[in-house]
């Protein structure tokens, strides 16, 4: 006997078809698609609003939302869903009837939710339904999981019994011997109460852009926490240092050795063991839980908590929220939780935003008088009267802003482009970079072949790529062929060119080929396709067993071999160990050339230059977040790149990243925050 399924209502039916046509489009996955079949083949008389409700909110995982919020779709259908995606025009006539935001407009939010209640698939808290409606949320069940284990997780750390004032009474001599005055900074000095905050309790968020001094307060932290265990328990705290990506630990490696090298440890204590308790060697989260083969799960969790008292990540914004909650999972109860991340950067790549989340009110401090009148007690800093807030949140009393930069000072072109349009003030951006600036230039283009724009990406992309050239001889010790290595390396950080998107002749795949083409017919590399010498690879997939990590850039690179030269790639180590990385060019599974770069990507890294390339028409991809995170990249010089009207540039500095999540409210659009 051969069963089939019954078939499906005609609405349902027409309403899957529609979804596989979005799929053929290209605006959803057929993973969106798929999951509302499987919903309709579970529950035949599931509404089919509920099934577009399902695709969509799979569908915003994608593009890195914790849930669907449903109230902010049908207010902005286009932004909320970043549709339509790169390269296609949503005014084209065969397009715009057929769209999502055509369907959307028709609904009204009530009766949406309405069509919600199904108790079968859609649930309101825990259970076994595999979706999970918030007030207008709505979660896939696994991520609700995680956004409630985070927030009870940071629940639990904010209320924990915070050190004795009667302890960190002593603390203000070693903060001042720590943070001595500094006449060329403005008052409060922040990291100086960063510090103290973070010693405090056990949870801590210091955010801040470029320059503010994020690692300089963390290796002072440390320092801080030591000396008061050794005073009070006389062990050395278990600290551990991580960040997401393996070259945000590489960065944050050489900046924490560099600072703990200029610690006055002597004038501090004459412990020797003050300064081994101080580590310089940063890992990745992922390497630091421990992933299991083939799993979602890491070695350490709540049953094996990791052995440590102190977990400082780096690069928080990257943290998604599947990470974060894995990270506090594995947690000691004991331990102390701090995060460093600029709240401004783009969120993480994979579902959530949480450093940017919990940041919401940083700018507007909220310290209660109690909290301001412990940190002027124990640091000798008075918190401004506009940052006291009688009502201050829990979370606010844990969270510090660093102000100052000491990278971008009042004339720096990038520090003043960067903050205003951290502030959306498109005008001011404008005024900021139509004068001749040495840090700061805006190029116009009208073709993606235009010679300006060769120009300049030859002239970005010339020194490292003739510095290849001078190899060391073929007899040469392993040493030298090190030293060279490391040195082209070095240069090709010189100079990075930036995308908002992918696809596209002003995409990261457009440009990566244009590149390739300009470097060959500029006699700098022998071919623009295949393993070429000077190629630059970027590592899209993590590769424990090469010690590779997703996001790692290296170079190909010609090197002695029993019959002459033969290529191998040469990645920086991650592993504060000296020299390079080498790789064989075929055992690399999951490559890209590189010349261009999202800015996404970019994340966690630095360059000298940055050419930042804006597509020619607006993308729901193209916000202020994007634009601040790719002109912070730069440390001396940024290019922008206009293809299109003024216009573009002024949309994406207007448009905010929104990502859906209820972490800091408690089901209600007006709940309390953690």
């Amino acid at each position: 006997m051969i069963l089939t399924a019954a078939p499906l209502p005609p609405a349902t039916a027409d309403l899957l078809a529609l979804l596989d046509a979005w799929v053929a489009r290209g605006w959803l996955r057929a993973l969106d698609a798929a999951f509302a079949r499987l919903l309709a083949s579970e529950a035949p008389d599931a509404p089919p609003l509920l099934l577009l409700a399902a695709a969509l909110a799979s569908h915003q995982l994608g593009r890195g939302h914790a849930c669907l919020d449903l109230r902010d779709v049908l207010d902005d259908p286009a932004q909320a869903l970043s549709l339509p995606p790169e390269g296609q025009d949503p005014t084209a006539d065969d397009i715009a009837p057929a769209t999502p935001q055509a369907l959307l407009q028709r609904l009204a939010l009530a009766d949406w939710l309405d069509q919600l209640n199904h108790p079968t698939l859609v649930g309101h808290g825990p259970g076994h339904t595999p979706l999970v409606r918030v007030a207008d949320r709505l979660y896939l069940r696994r991520y609700w999981h995680y956004e409630q284990q985070v927030r009870h997780a940071l629940t639990q750390r904010l209320a924990a019994p915070a050190v004795d004032a009667a302890d960190s009474a002593a603390w203000r001599p070693w903060l001042d011997t720590l943070f001595p005055p500094d006449p060329s900074a403005p008052a409060p000095d922040w990291q100086k109460i960063a510090c103290a905050l973070a010693a405090r309790g056990q949870f801590t968020i210091v955010t801040g852009g470029p320059g503010t001094g994020k690692t300089t307060t963390v290796v002072r932290l440390l320092a801080l926490l030591q000396l008061h265990a050794l005073r009070h328990t006389g062990q050395v705290l278990r600290i551990r240092l991580a960040a997401p990506t393996g070259k945000a630990a590489a960065r944050l490696s050489g900046a924490i050795a560099s600072a703990v090298a200029r610690l006055p440890l002597a004038t501090l204590s004459t412990d020797p063991r003050l300064p081994a308790g101080i580590p310089t060697q940063v890992g990745t989260l992922h390497r630091l839980l421990g992933p299991l083969p083939d799993s979602r799960h890491f070695r350490h969790h709540a049953g094996h908590p990791l052995p440590l008292d102190v977990l400082v990540v780096d690069e928080a914004s990257m943290v998604d929220l599947e990470l974060m909650h894995a990270t506090l999972d594995a947690l000691p109860p004991h331990a102390r939780l701090v995060l460093l991340g600029d709240k401004d950067q783009l969120a993480s790549v994979d579902a959530g935003a949480v450093l940017g989340q919990l940041c919401q009110g940083a700018e507007a401090g909220r310290y209660t008088p109690a909290s301001a009148e412990w940190i002027a007690r124990t640091t000798g800093e008075t918190v401004p009267p506009t940052l006291i807030d009688p009502a201050g949140p829990a979370l606010a009393q844990h969270t510090v802003m660093l102000r100052h930069s000491r990278r971008f000072g009042p004339d720096s072109g990038i520090g003043r482009l960067a903050a205003a349009v951290n502030h959306g003030h498109a005008t001011a951006t404008r005024q900021v970079l139509e004068p001749a600036s040495p840090d700061l230039l805006r190029l116009a283009v009208a073709t993606p072949d235009a010679v300006a724009l060769r120009d300049l990406l030859v002239a970005g992309y010339r020194p490292y790529l003739e510095r290849l050239r001078a190899a060391p001889p073929v007899d040469a010790p392993s040493a030298d062929l090190d030293h060279w290595a490391a040195e082209v390396l070095r240069c090709h950080t010189r100079f990075q060119v930036l995308c908002a998107l992918r696809q596209g002749p002003w995409g990261v795949a457009g440009l990566n080929e244009r590149t390739g083409a300009w470097l060959h017919q500029a006699g700098l590399i022998e071919a623009p396709h295949g393993w070429f010498v000077g190629r630059p690879v970027l590592v899209t997939r993590n590769d424990t067993a090469l010690g590779l990590m997703n996001g790692d850039i290296g170079v190909v690179l010609p090197v002695p071999g029993a019959h002459g030269p033969v290529r191998r790639i040469a990645f920086p180590r991650h592993d504060g160990q000296p020299g390079v990385r080498w790789v064989l060019p075929s055992r690399l599974t999951a490559a890209d050339t590189v010349f261009a770069l999202t800015v996404h990507k970019s994340q966690g890294s630095e360059f000298e230059h940055v050419a930042l390339v804006l597509p020619d028409r607006p993308s729901p991809v193209l916000t202020r977040e994007l634009l601040y995170t790719g002109i912070t990249r730069a440390q001396r010089r940024f290019t922008l790149v206009e293809p299109g009207a003024a216009s573009v540039w002024q949309a994406a500095v207007a448009l905010r990243t929104r990502r859906a999540g209820g972490l800091v409210d408690d089901g209600a659009r007006e709940g309390a925050a953690p």
